[in-house]
């Protein structure tokens, strides 16, 4: 199965690494996109390393072809997977807005790709009405959603808001896989 995986800027990002690295392990092909904010917790060239795949940053990665790169991942996308998903990205996908690759592919998603999305932020954020409206928004158009951990928070509080543990990750992606 190809998988798009997008990581956006939490320092949950850290744990993308071995998320790839297990679904590589898997069989599928794995391809990351990072947001800018992605970029500062985790390299580019750790996951291109992991996945034997081009990593896309910015619209200017895309000069390897003819065709945009980010049509042509989400015309070859099995499945989306961003993980971690910040209360930005979320929102972005949820009102349609494509500043970079990741949220470009989102929107250019056939309508029958399955959309995952593994959410990880500050509580206080993840409760915030507005980011609820969009995790509903996005449910509504057929994304599904593994919740938050509750935990230690990178932020030094604790509660919801953690990144799900990659084993549940993995077994949510291995039960789109059987569909």
């Amino acid at each position: 199965m190809t998988i798009v995986l997008g990581i956006s800027g939490s320092i949950a990002a850290y744990k993308a690494a071995d998320l790839a690295s297990q679904l590589v392990k898997s069989g599928h092909d794995v391809h990351s996109v990072l947001t800018r904010a992605g970029s500062e917790f985790i390299t580019p060239l750790t996951l291109q390393t992991l996945t034997r795949n081009p990593v896309l940053i910015t619209l200017e990665d895309e000069k390897q072809s003819w065709k945009p790169g980010h049509i042509d991942l989400a015309d070859r996308a099995d499945l989306f997977l961003a993980a971690p998903a910040t209360a930005n990205l979320i929102a972005e996908f949820a009102h349609g807005l494509a500043p970079d690759p990741l949220t470009s592919i989102y929107l250019a998603l056939p309508r029958t790709t399955p959309v995952l999305i593994a959410p990880a932020m500050n509580g206080k954020m993840w409760q915030h009405p507005a980011t609820q409206r969009n995790v509903e928004i996005l449910k509504q158009d057929g994304c599904r959603f593994i919740d938050p951990d509750t935990g230690d928070l990178a932020c030094g509080y604790q509660g919801v808001g953690r990144l799900a543990p990659v084993e549940q990750i993995l077994a949510a992606v291995a039960e789109i896989a059987v569909r």
